[in-house]
């Protein structure tokens, strides 16, 4: 059957909705919440980034109560992040060897934790602010900051992304970030839904909005510049090391021959990069190899940049700490190069334990197992130098924290990122992990370069347009060139203040609006 204009009026219209029985509203709201996904990499269609959301704000009525509201909500962020985030499904029960069914409840269990976001979000939305969308645009954009931060934080699956590569609305990336896309994108779609029901003033703010964008588009402004100086040649290693050996003490000699041999042609290249821990050992057991490829390096002027758990044995103090403090980091050797980046956020569960300390107040489970955690590398980090350049880092799962990156990306030339999404095999999780990247680019006008144990290795410009890439799960090589770039995006330097700033006050006319109107009656 062919809907018109006249019925989608009539199904969204708060008189008719209202007679929708809950229980089909709510996996109205699951299913909006589900489909999301194919908003994101693979996919790419960006048209379902605006349906998603327009249809959790139709369902979402005046007469509704706050309880009802909340539900709704709920099964909407259930739906998202379920469906969205089912990735972990591989490394929970591939690598983790749990059972199909405790994994699928785990991911379930996920899904109904992260649903609370969007939940509240609509008890908000129903209870404490005009129900209008600037103000549903407004709490989208603080649910997903709130997700940055707030128990440790979980930034995936956010609106701006499926953007990325839509450069009408991603050109407002440089100056505001991704959740200035997100809130023009959720603003959009529920002025959409406004039109349907016969209020088009919204429209007009989104239709605004929208040609700045496109105007920022079309003149392009060059927030940052070239250095002048050439740009450099790389090679990144895919080494492509199956995650159920990678860790093996007995596979560890042979991970170590791999890259050796894949580089063994790429000496003489400015900069070769290898993935996060591509020497899957402290760098005190691996010293040997390490002064091997040093020297290597030094004498056919190459910079060497990998991956390797750093163990701070002068750190260590055995009155005090039961084990020196050890770091996922980033190490620059060879030609013209120095430093060391120690990863600053940590995978929860994955490379440390959450209230680890507690368990000191249960010695029998304390002392049943040694449990040992990555140590957290400090906010207040030099850059790696490289070839008279500054190189700012990002390890894995990092890179999806938009401020952490900013923060490293600022007095730098460019930037790499290095990953082992070996955990997550052929699902959509490593695709997505790339366009996060992307956007981190066009955030802060810089290169980056992308080495992964598995893929996606890539080289990405400063437009966050993907330059080069490798195949996946295939062990190779990605050669290119990089330009080092200067100068700050005015996210770079304002960061997230501005867009918070403009919710923050968009909620307090809403709310006072509301206040009003009740007072009135």
């Amino acid at each position: 059957m062919r809907l018109t204009t006249a019925d989608l009026q009539k199904r969204l219209n708060p008189e008719h909705s209202k007679r929708l029985p809950f229980g089909l509203t709510m996996v109205m709201a699951l299913i909006a919440g589900a489909i999301f996904i194919f908003a994101l990499a693979p996919y790419g269609i960006w048209p379902v980034a605006l349906l998603s959301p327009a249809i959790l704000y139709a369902l979402l009525l005046p007469e509704m109560t706050g309880r009802r509201a909340f539900f709704i909500g709920h099964a909407y962020g259930t739906g998202l992040f379920s469906v969205g985030a089912f990735w972990l499904y591989t490394s929970i029960h591939v690598y983790g060897n749990t059972p199909v069914w405790l994994a699928l409840i785990l991911i379930a269990l996920m899904g109904l934790g992260m649903g609370l976001f969007h939940g509240f979000l609509a008890l908000i939305f129903n209870r404490l602010v005009g129900k209008q969308p600037l103000s549903f645009a407004a709490l989208w954009v603080l649910q997903e900051w709130m997700k940055t931060w707030l128990f440790t934080g979980f930034p995936w699956l956010f609106v701006g992304y499926a953007f990325t590569e839509q450069y009408w609305l991603s050109s407002l990336a440089p100056i505001a970030g991704v959740f200035a896309v997100s809130f023009v994108a959720v603003l959009l779609a529920a002025s959409l839904v406004e039109l349907l029901r016969r209020r088009a003033g919204y429209l007009i703010v989104s239709v605004v909005l929208l040609v700045i964008s496109t105007a920022l588009w079309l003149i392009n402004p060059q927030w940052t510049k070239p250095k002048g100086t050439p740009n450099l040649s790389v090679s990144l290693i895919q080494g492509n090391i199956p995650q159920d050996l990678k860790w093996l003490t007995e596979f560890q000699v042979e991970t170590l021959n791999i890259y050796a041999t894949l580089t063994s042609t790429e000496w003489g290249r400015d900069i070769i990069l290898w993935p996060e821990s591509s020497i899957p050992m402290f760098q005190t057991d691996a010293w040997g190899f390490i002064n091997e490829m040093v020297k290597i390096a030094n004498e056919t002027n190459t910079t060497w940049v990998t991956g390797i758990p750093y163990k701070d044995e002068a750190a260590f103090d055995p009155s005090v700490d039961k084990y020196p403090p050890f770091y996922n980091s980033v190490i620059a050797l060879g030609t013209e190069a120095e430093g060391l980046y120690k990863k600053q956020r940590l995978v929860p569960f994955g490379e440390y334990i959450p209230f680890e300390g507690m368990l000191d107040i249960l010695p029998d489970l304390a002392g049943s197992q040694e449990i040992m955690s990555y140590s957290r590398g400090s906010e207040q980090q030099l850059p790696l130098q490289v070839r008279g350049h500054n190189l700012g880092s990002a390890v894995c799962y990092e890179v999806a924290y938009p401020d952490t990156t900013r923060k490293n990306a600022i007095g730098t030339d460019f930037l790499l990122t290095i990953s082992n999404d070996a955990w997550f095999g052929t699902s959509a999780g490593p695709l997505q992990h790339l366009q996060m990247v992307q956007m981190r680019a066009l955030e802060n006008g810089r290169w980056f370069m992308r080495a992964t144990n598995t893929g996606v290795t890539a080289i990405i410009d400063h437009q966050g347009r993907i330059i080069e890439r490798a195949p996946q799960f295939e062990r190779t090589v990605l050669r290119g060139e990089i330009q080092a770039r200067v100068g700050h995006t005015p996210f770079m330097r304002g960061g997230h203040y501005p867009i918070l700033l403009i919710i923050t006050l968009l909620l307090l006319l809403s709310y006072l609006g509301k206040r009003a109107t009740a007072n009135h009656k």
